[in-house]
């Protein structure tokens, strides 16, 4: 399986290298790519497109299994993950599946082309804040239409944030050339 986890990683922590440790210990992940949203059509918030991707290779640069996508970055629209997946995916036999948090699950009927994401698609569902997740697929008319493309791991425990970094600069969330890099560039001052 490829898995692709976007995300701001506005900075990556050490629960977005978690999030691949997890998932490669329990499936069968052949690939892990991770897909960084643009500064261009995000939160005015977030560090250069640069910063972010070069954070990237700094965290993940002695494990092969793991390539960094620039893919949303280059475009001018955001054009949803479902688009993305499909770029990215360019007719593999082997299944791609996307993460997500579980505090995200609840807004997916409002992504773009939700249907299709959810209909040709896996979504990878990791255990966040206590939130009963099967529950809440069940109980939703248009999630539980798609039960069977969920993988969901409530087990997943690493609540680590980047919003709780950018305030506290705790370098123990982040790897340690992610913290060096952030101080030799001077980012995220309080």
């Amino acid at each position: 399986m490829h898995v692709v986890y976007g995300g701001a990683f506005n900075p990556p922590t050490i629960a977005h290298l978690e999030v691949f440790y997890f998932l490669e210990d329990r499936l069968n992940v052949s690939s892990f790519t991770y897909l960084p949203v643009s500064s261009a059509y995000t939160k005015s918030s977030l560090v250069s497109n640069y910063h972010r991707l070069k954070m990237l290779e700094l965290m993940t640069q002695s494990i092969d299994k793991i390539a960094i996508s620039d893919l949303e970055m280059r475009d001018e629209l955001f054009e949803g993950t479902y688009q993305s997946l499909v770029r990215l995916s360019d007719d593999s036999k082997e299944p791609y599946a996307f993460v997500i948090g579980a505090d995200n699950i609840g807004d997916l009927a409002s992504w773009k082309m939700a249907s299709s994401l959810l209909g040709e698609f896996k979504l990878i569902v990791l255990g966040r804040h206590g939130i009963d997740v099967q529950t809440l697929i069940d109980s939703d008319d248009f999630l539980s239409k798609y039960r069977d493309n969920f993988i969901v791991f409530e087990d997943f425990n690493c609540d680590v944030s980047s919003t709780t970094f950018r305030d506290t600069l705790d370098k123990s969330m982040v790897h340690e050339a992610v913290y060096q890099y952030i101080i030799d560039q001077d980012l995220y001052k309080r």
